[in-house]
């Protein structure tokens, strides 16, 4: 939680905005394993992290996509807002909004946030367990949004 004093003199505890994104190429998804430095480290893991002051979430999303992959992305799709106040295995209160793309050009390395880096067949994914945070979920919110399309973003 984010502690903040208002114009009045109010304080309010306020909570994090993260983005992560599904970076898709056919029926592949490109994950990257957690630095062991950073939480749930050791773990399979969407791109992702905190958007930055004065940023839109889609460049926050590009943002982070090549800083940890070093992939440049087309067609961003807002998939869902994952606005639960308790999701699991997390040490602070999010706000998500999960996306989904299409790789393009390489044009960087990860930072040192990705110990490694490996595209997955979307039928062929790691445990659940093996997947940090809830990011399990957001694979299988797309795989089941390609199932049955429905109106983006869902509301999780």
């Amino acid at each position: 939680m984010i502690n903040c004093t208002f114009e009045n003199g109010n304080g309010a505890k306020l909570r994090h905005v993260t983005v992560d994104s599904l970076v898709l190429k056919g029926d592949e998804i490109l994950l990257h394993k957690r630095s062991a430095r950073i939480s749930e480290g050791g773990k399979w893991s969407l791109a992702g992290g905190y958007l930055d002051r004065d940023e839109t979430i889609s460049a926050g999303a590009e943002r982070e996509i090549f800083e940890e992959t070093g992939y440049r992305v087309k067609n961003l799709t807002l998939l869902r807002i994952v606005d639960t106040p308790n999701r699991p295995r997390e040490d602070r209160q999010n706000v998500s909004f999960v996306f989904f793309c299409i790789a393009a050009e390489k044009e960087g390395e990860p930072d040192w946030e990705a110990e490694e880096q490996k595209w997955f067949k979307l039928n062929d994914l790691p445990s659940k367990e093996s997947v940090a945070f809830d990011h399990f979920d957001s694979i299988q919110t797309y795989l089941n949004y390609l199932k049955a399309p429905s109106t983006l973003p869902i509301l999780q």
